[in-house]
């Protein structure tokens, strides 16, 4: 059976899951040409050397995330969706994202979905600073739980146990709260709950205080 013609796009295809699975250490011509059944200079040809490839993987990854887009009948529902699909996209390419921080394109990566933000904050009737600071909240609150879910995935095992952890006593007499505290938490569940919470919070009109009439 004749084998299609390499591309380009083969290549980059290739080449990211390997990172993705394995890590930018994990990437050499030689173990991506075994990948694809191909010579190491049919890989040089279409990509270039190792640098090259690995820039054309950080811009693919940017390209990729600037994909993102809202989905809702509402502002804060779409804003919630953005902030879904961010934590989505960052979880399942950590090796991929990690190269992108270290060449300097972090801010351009997060732009696209800055500006899809700012889209829907204005919908929902904010402007200016108190705007930037709903953007950047969601922006942070993503991040944040990524980070802690990545060094959640790698702590050692615990000792002692959760479950040794928590009882009535240290749940201050509430047991069905030492048991939900007790088992693993549902990190999808608890990020709906929380980014959902904020973004609630965030597009409350501020609390307006009346100054004391002194007559």
């Amino acid at each position: 059976m004749t084998r299609t013609a390499l591309t380009r796009d083969d290549v980059l295809d290739a080449a990211a899951a390997l990172v993705r699975q394995l890590g930018p250490q994990a990437l050499t011509m030689r173990k991506l040409a075994a990948e694809l059944g191909t010579a190491v200079t049919s890989i040089y040809w279409h990509v270039g050397n190792r640098e090259s490839l690995l820039d054309a993987l950080v811009e693919r990854t940017v390209h990729e995330m600037g994909a993102i887009r809202p989905a809702g009948r509402t502002p804060a529902q779409r804003i919630v969706s953005v902030a879904r699909r961010l934590h989505r996209e960052l979880r399942e390419r950590p090796h991929l994202i990690a190269m992108v921080h270290e060449r300097g394109l972090t801010d351009r990566m997060f732009l696209p979905a800055q500006q899809a933000l700012v889209h829907e904050v204005h919908a929902a009737g904010l402007r200016g600073a108190r705007a930037a600071e709903v953007v950047r909240s969601v922006q942070y609150q993503v991040v944040g739980f990524v980070l802690v879910e990545r060094n959640r995935d790698r702590a050692p095992v615990q000792s002692p146990a959760r479950g040794e952890l928590w009882d009535s006593r240290t749940a201050e007499h509430d047991p069905a709260l030492a048991r939900a505290l007790s088992r693993p938490a549902d990190p999808e569940k608890l990020f709906e709950t929380s980014v959902r919470a904020l973004v609630s919070a965030l597009l409350e009109p501020p609390a307006r205080t009346r100054e004391a009439d002194p007559n």
